[in-house]
């Protein structure tokens, strides 16, 4: 007996590429509409996430002596993950705002306004007094400003990863959403080397004044940013979107959650893991690193050398993906980082920089890059047209706001309830990942689906 379609499969056909054929134009992604397609969602990432990142790496390093220095050392840092997990908080909030009128009247007006929020909260932590000079006012408003930015972030990616995707031909979309994607590690790479070198340039006196230098950079990058969007023109592709998202009779967010809450809450579980891997390692591990005493500029510099290595992998895996299929990437690096888990935390945690350049190069450079290259496509993949800025940015924002956002907290919460032991904390990754295991394979595999059916 046959089983009645789902509401995905009804709008969703599976579409046969031909092989051995030779690549037309339509088949490339070397024209120059889809190299300025392309260039856009890259640079515009890179830049958000910049701004993003680097205040992860201001609650690893600065923050919680800055802001909250009367808690105590542990507490104090445990207040500035919190501040850090308020932005992750705020992501989802923002993938529906974005996501909706993205999805009713196009994604270029989205990315611009995102673009600008991100730079203004930005800017403004650079500027913003201290707990000793204007008391809790301070922290009260680090958090609305992490608040704004972290609404920002979480109207970019979909944005940025469906202008590249839906534009790019069948046999590459995993390829081409991985450019979007790849702007985390990238913009957090700029980051790293900006805080690095600003904090070698300005010595004790980081603490300080130098640790708001590359807030207020941001506006420099926000201005090139906005140039480079602003050329970034709606295509008829786009404008046919538009057309098929006006027949949708309810809100975008109402219709995902009606039509697609198992597609939601499986590919956010299946995402996870990639996000947990971001706040264990690049921001709880550089804590823990430098707080036992390793070289805070080591640190850092091996932080920036991991990142290179996320990108170079985010784009092979993301290629490969087109060739095999997107589950069976993430399957692969999925139990590889359950493997890893047990070592990598004891290498993060040995207080030694050698320790730290090993965990994070290859629990970050290895296996977040090969989760983060087919991920952008893979969640895209299981969403109608019509509703697949809001369905993809709800689900991979939740997952930031989990697996990112509350897991240095969480960390720190399970190294103080283990009395200063580690092995609560690698138990707790491989949970995530295993669960991260299941939901992909419980998931259709979206690599040859067509994008242009609502």
């Amino acid at each position: 007996m046959l089983k009645p379609k789902t509401a995905q499969e009804r709008s969703q056909k599976s579409v046969d590429l031909p092989s051995g054929s030779k690549a037309s134009p339509v088949d490339s992604l070397n024209t120059k509409d889809m190299r300025r397609i392309l260039g856009s969602s890259l640079i515009g990432s890179i830049i958000e996430y910049y701004d993003f990142i680097l205040y992860a790496t201001a609650a690893s390093l600065v923050f919680d002596r800055v802001f909250f220095a009367n808690l105590g050392p542990g507490l104090s840092l445990f207040a500035s993950f919190a501040t850090l997990a308020a932005g992750y908080v705020a992501r989802p909030l923002g993938g529906i705002v974005f996501g909706h009128f993205g999805d009713r009247i196009g994604r270029k007006k989205m990315l611009v306004l995102s673009m600008l929020m991100m730079g203004g909260a930005t800017v403004l932590i650079g500027l913003l007094p201290t707990t000793a000079q204007i008391g809790v006012a301070a922290p009260i408003i680090l958090v609305l400003l992490r608040v704004i930015q972290g609404i920002s972030v979480g109207g970019e990616w979909g944005g940025a990863t469906l202008m590249a995707l839906e534009h790019a031909p069948a046999k590459k979309r995993g390829l081409a959403a991985a450019f979007a994607n790849a702007g985390g590690p990238a913009g957090g790479l700029l980051a790293t080397l900006v805080v690095s070198a600003v904090s070698a340039l300005t010595g004790d006196q980081f603490l300080v004044w130098g640790w708001r230098i590359p807030f207020l950079l941001s506006a420099l990058l926000i201005l090139i940013g906005m140039i480079i969007r602003l050329r970034v023109a709606e295509t008829p592709v786009f404008q046919k979107l538009d057309a098929e998202a006006a027949k949708v009779k309810h809100p975008p967010l109402l219709e995902v959650l009606r039509n697609h809450p198992r597609l939601v809450v499986v590919t956010l579980v299946a995402t996870l893991g990639f996000y947990a891997c971001q706040g264990l390692l690049t921001v709880w591990g550089v804590s823990m690193a430098v707080g036992s005493g390793v070289d805070r500029s080591g640190v850092l510099n091996w932080k920036g050398v991991a990142a290179v290595v996320t990108v170079a992998v985010c784009f092979y895996t993301a290629r490969l993906s087109d060739r095999i299929g997107r589950r069976a990437v993430l399957t692969g690096a999925g139990v590889a980082a359950i493997v890893l888990a047990f070592p990598l935390i004891m290498l993060l945690t040995n207080g030694t920089l050698w320790g730290f350049a090993v965990a994070v190069v290859v629990g970050n450079g290895l296996v977040q890059g090969a989760l983060a290259g087919p991920i952008g496509a893979y969640i895209s993949e299981q969403f109608p047209t019509g509703v697949r800025y809001t369905g993809a940015s709800l689900s991979y924002q939740g997952a930031s706001m989990i697996g990112a956002g509350f897991t240095p907290m969480i960390a720190t919460g399970l190294v103080l309830a283990a009395g200063g032991g580690i092995w609560m904390v690698a138990v707790f990754w491989i949970a995530i990942l295993a669960a991260g295991l299941v939901a992909v394979r419980l998931t259709a595999e979206g690599s040859r689906v067509k994008l242009d059916a609502a």
